[in-house]
Parts: structure tokens; sequence; C-alpha cells
């Protein structure tokens, strides 16, 4: 890799002006449960990888989201993988943000003045649950159907407005194509948008911030 990126450096020169991004000073003695965030991010990475390449086979429809899900997994080629990889990526997106989580508070890593960066933090962590939630419907078979069912009724117990959360969500009263075709809107586009911006300031401020190692 270090051939490749000073091949890359001759043409570009990346290094010279970039090179407070590309080198900064770290704690020393750091273990790895310092590391639970840059797996996250990697997770996360795996999963728009793997995601751009499905969403040119998936059909967001009634009719053709299961046959487009069953056609993924049996005639296209690597599909059955590319899905599993997605599949687990999203698994270990959500337990290394909550390891991460957890090692920031023990750390006590939250507090001034770092503050601001612990909420861009649990925000992330909110949009990743809430990416699993819309993608868990996509497959459109019985469980996913009645998982949606269930979670989307929880929404609509909230006092006062919870009537109105649901239909916004559900994108009706029923579970229907357009909740279907809402789910695939909100995880594809408008989850990773606000992720990828999160993720940016959150980088940004541990950047000029450092790293917190003890407590």
């Amino acid at each position: 890799m270090g051939k490749v990126f000073d091949w890359i450096d001759e043409r570009f020169h990346v290094r010279a002006p970039h090179r407070r991004f590309l080198q900064r000073r770290i704690p020393s003695g750091l273990s790895y449960l310092y590391c639970l965030g840059g797996a996250s991010f990697f997770s996360y990475l795996v999963l728009a990888a793997t995601g751009m390449l499905l969403s040119m086979y998936y059909v967001p429809s009634e009719t053709e989201a299961y046959d487009s899900i069953l056609r993924i997994q049996r005639e296209v080629n690597l599909g059955w993988f590319v899905r599993a990889v997605h599949k687990w990526s999203a698994t270990s997106l959500i337990l290394f943000i909550l390891g991460h989580t957890l090692r920031v508070f023990y750390n006590k890593a939250y507090r001034a003045p770092k503050e601001l960066n612990w909420i861009v933090g649990c925000l992330t962590m909110f949009l990743a649950f809430a990416s699993g939630f819309t993608g868990y419907l996509l497959p459109w078979d019985q469980k996913a159907y009645w998982a949606t069912e269930v979670g989307t009724s929880m929404v609509g117990t909230i006092p006062l407005i919870g009537k109105y959360l649901m239909i916004f969500v559900r994108g009706g009263l029923e579970i229907s194509q357009a909740t279907l075709v809402r789910f695939y809107s909100i995880h594809i586009l408008w989850l990773p948008v606000g992720m990828s911006t999160l993720l940016w300031a959150h980088f940004h401020m541990i950047k000029r911030q450092g790293i917190k190692k003890s407590l």
C-alpha cells in the first residue's frame, strides 16, 4: 500500500498539503478497544459498497421485491455472498458502535470539551439502528412485514403525535407499497447521507480535540 500511495503522490501531490490530516500524534499504550470506532467506520464502508451492488438488482415493489431477493440469492453471480456480507456488516456495525459508545462512556470522554462529539456519536448510533430497521423490511417476506408492523405500531403509542408519526413512517395507515418505497428511500439515501455527515463531523472533532485515553 505504501508503494501505491507513493505512486499516487508523485502524480497528485496529496501528501504535502494534507500532512496534518494524514499524520497525527496519538497517545501511547492504546488497546484494541480504541479501534472500535475505526472498525465501525470500516463496517459502514463495507455496507455502502455491498448496498450499492444490491441496489442494482433489488426492486422495491410489492409484487417483485421478494422475487428480486431470490434472484440475488440464486441467479446473480456471488449475489448470495454480497448479501451475506451486507447482512453481517450491518450486525458488526451495531456491535462495534455499541462497544465504542461503552468505551467512551467508561473513559468519561463525553465530558467537556467533547460533549458535542458525544452527541454526534449518539446520533450516529441512532441512525445506524434506523438503518437496520428500515433495511429489515426490504426482503418483503412475512417476518419482515410483521416486524415492521410491530415496530411502527410502537411509534403510534407516543402521546399526542404518535398516530401522525406512524402515518408518516408508513406512508399511510397500513403497511403497503408506499411503506416499502419509503423505507427503501430512507435506507439507501437519507440515512447514508445523514450518517456520512455525522461521521465527518465526528472525525473532524476527534482530529481537533485528540483522543482521551484515561479517566
